[in-house]
């Protein structure tokens, strides 16, 4: 057990709640879940009206194009990703408004590239951007720029991986809480689902290289794109910006209140913020050097 920094994320007052395309989905058909939708924007309306900030990076839009243009299969190019994109951010946006504007609340859609993030110009208006949204109690959607950003750009991985691009938003902003949502329950010491052994990790202190490499092993996942690697490799942006962390299963997203009630819920990491930690040289070099160890 470890009530105490479970506790503390009761005072957590800026949020990023990330929610991948496996959790927002049918898993059957691949359209989206209206109920879990409806729910989230229950859950992140309710915080909003608890005084918290409360940031949403949602993956979505290329699973949205698809259903409306009546495509089945995952995109074959990346023409053909970016036009799904197009058709699909644009919906899967006036989805959340309208069911926003239910519980009296305001969704503004943000769509980031790595230009926007390497530019020191439009990474400050970026951020403006973010705290002016909030001081006017907006809820902000981020999303990366899919109809214009092209694979040549090591930003994120192929189909959608909004890991990285979440911890990059907390870092951006300031947040003190990162809560990732995927099809995982949190980090095991192996893929619990070929080594019935595999232990689960409720809390990590610090992310060591055994952690990292723990997450080489257990990122075979094909559902949404973004493996365990890619999940440490957030928390070591987030946690270095000094902000905790959390992976938990997204299946309930009632998970949300339960992590923020201090419940043990995923795997809960401690921020430890480091002083030489620089946004923009993670950018310029580091996610490029995890980019070519990965592949």
């Amino acid at each position: 057990m470890n009530t105490t920094e479970r506790n503390r994320l009761k005072e957590k007052k800026r949020i990023v709640i990330k929610i991948g395309s496996s959790s927002l989905t049918h898993q059957e058909s691949g359209e989206l879940n209206l109920l879990k939708i409806e729910r989230l924007v229950r859950i992140i309306s309710d915080l909003k009206g608890a005084g918290k900030d409360v940031v949403l990076v949602s993956s979505g839009a290329i699973a949205t194009g698809r259903q409306a243009l009546h495509h089945r299969k995952k995109p074959d190019t990346l023409a053909q990703r970016q036009a799904f994109a197009a058709v699909g951010q644009a919906r899967l946006m006036m989805v959340y408004q309208r069911m926003f504007a239910e519980y009296s609340q305001v969704a503004a859609q943000i769509l980031l590239t790595k230009d926007t993030m390497v530019n020191d110009g439009s990474r400050r208006n970026a951020r403006n951007t973010f705290d002016e949204l909030l001081l006017l109690g907006a809820v902000p959607i981020v999303n990366e720029n899919d109809t214009v950003s092209t694979s040549e750009i090591p930003f994120l991985d192929s189909f959608g991986d909004n890991d990285r691009l979440s911890a990059i938003v907390a870092a951006l902003i300031g947040a003190d809480l990162l809560i990732l949502l995927s099809d995982i329950d949190g980090l095991y010491t192996d893929d619990p689902r070929t080594n019935e052994k595999a232990q689960f990790i409720s809390l990590v202190s610090e992310i060591t290289g055994e952690f990292l490499n723990m997450g080489k092993a257990t990122s075979g996942s094909d559902v949404g794109t973004g493996g365990m690697a890619a999940k440490l490799a957030a928390a070591r942006i987030a946690t270095d910006s000094g902000s905790d962390m959390v992976i938990a299963n997204g299946e309930q997203v009632e998970v949300i209140h339960q992590i923020i009630e201090g419940e043990e819920k995923g795997t809960l990491f401690l921020a430890h913020r480091n002083r030489d930690f620089d946004l923009m040289h993670y950018l310029n070099h580091e996610y490029e050097k995890e980019e070519q160890h990965d592949h």
